[in-house]
């Protein structure tokens, strides 16, 4: 069965609104107002951003910013956008776990076999795929996180905000007893409720019991 699979009529936007999604406020709401005058992309084509977001995981289905969304304003954006890339198109990495890191004419073929969509819808949803790509690291996973602590809200998030707490385990001779450092950084949205700072308090007592 042909799975539909998200696309722009034009991607020349894709990486303002990331770059503007960094510097601007967290909106309460990702309106169309908010997509104009905040971050300043006013054509009719732009307004399609809005579901393209809500189809990578950065806001709900009331356009209110997710958890993930706020990852987008720290260092771990890049990884957040390859998070989302992989949500909104987890069909192609089902088929192909590599689908990034494929040329052109093979990614083409992918998106067809998948999404059973004709040349020009394929082209487009191949394009857009390319330029979200562009705006990601896919392999930030794999780096060496012991010496960049993660800031609060700038990690990977579930449906609860979490806590992540990196651990730095120095090898040292078997005759002597292993050193743990635990360095923890809070950064608190400024635009949090109360609720929202007990949560985070209460995800760090719970790591540490």
């Amino acid at each position: 069965m042909a799975t539909p699979l998200p696309y722009l009529a034009s991607n020349k936007n894709v990486p303002t609104l990331f770059e503007k999604i960094a510097s601007a406020k967290v909106p309460d709401t990702f309106s169309q107002a908010f997509l104009a005058n905040t971050i300043g992309l006013k054509g009719s084509n732009d307004r399609a951003l809005i579901p393209l977001l809500r189809n990578l995981g950065f806001v709900d289905q009331s356009n209110t910013p997710t958890p993930a969304y706020r990852v987008l304003k720290g260092h771990e954006r890049r990884r957040a956008i390859a998070d989302g890339i992989r949500r909104a198109y987890g069909p192609l990495f089902d088929a192909d776990q590599d689908a990034h890191k494929l040329p052109a004419d093979r990614l083409k073929s992918l998106v067809a076999q998948v999404g059973g969509t004709d040349a020009d819808t394929t082209a487009r949803i191949a394009s857009t795929f390319n330029a979200l790509s562009k705006a990601a690291d896919f392999d930030a996973e794999a780096i060496d996180i012991r010496n960049d602590t993660p800031d609060l809200g700038e990690v990977r998030h579930s449906d609860e905000d979490a806590v992540s707490v990196v651990a730095q385990n120095r090898v040292l001779p078997h005759a002597l007893r292993p050193e743990f450092h635990y360095n923890i950084q809070i950064h608190l949205p400024a635009n949090g409720d109360e609720e929202t700072y007990l949560n985070i308090f209460n995800a760090i007592r719970k790591t540490f019991q």
